[in-house]
């Protein structure tokens, strides 16, 4: 009975990892063996940084809220906390992106957002009177 090999499956599959090491420097982008080692750790870096960036973005969008309200004179979480009160369901992306394109619109938000904490307020200020009395 002849000797049968798996060679066409294990050069595909030794090519494939070769491929996705292309642009790597030096034996990292054409041996197997470095090669290898180089696509998983790779794509362990991938993975993380996915989760990193979703991260990254939150915090620049956050920067770029609390820079516009301040401005204006509220911090950043008074300003969400308004936001929240006047039932403007506008997430951290769009805020963000309305701050850096459109600054009078974003003065329209701050405005209810600054009305709505201080009717908020009041009415904290009415009902700890009321318990007081």
């Amino acid at each position: 009975m002849p000797r049968a090999t798996n060679a066409p499956a294990s050069r595909e599959r030794r090519k494939k990892v070769v491929d996705a090491a292309r642009g790597f420097r030096g034996r990292r982008s054409k041996l197997f063996r470095y090669a290898k080692n180089a696509v998983m750790k790779a794509q362990v870096w991938a993975y993380r940084d996915r989760k990193t960036r979703k991260r990254n973005f939150r915090m620049l969008w956050q920067q770029r809220i609390n820079a516009a309200s301040r401005a204006y004179g509220l911090t950043y979480s008074r300003f969400m906390e308004g936001i929240k009160a006047a039932g403007i369901t506008l997430d951290r992306k769009v805020l963000a992106e309305i701050v850096v394109t459109d600054e009078p619109a974003f003065k329209a938000i701050f405005d209810k957002a600054s009305a709505a904490l201080d009717a908020k307020r009041k009415t904290i200020a009415e009902a700890q009177a009321k318990a007081a009395a």
